[in-house]
């Protein structure tokens, strides 16, 4: 029984600075503890806000 291992370690650096970059910019503007957390869970879902602003442009 052979198994594949594919890898893709590229995306995953990407996403990996992209992450903490996010991190730092929303905790960054943050005015408050629960403003921090909102900051967290907004890095962590970053690719989606960066698809809408590029469809916006896109199609406006």
């Amino acid at each position: 029984m052979s198994k594949e291992v594919k890898q893709y370690g590229t995306s995953n650096v990407i996403y990996g600075l992209g992450f903490i970059g996010a991190i730092i910019f929303f905790i960054g503007q943050a005015t408050s503890f629960w403003m921090g957390v909102l900051g967290i869970l907004k890095a962590i879902i970053w690719p989606v806000f960066l698809v809408l602003e590029a469809f916006k442009a896109l199609y406006s």
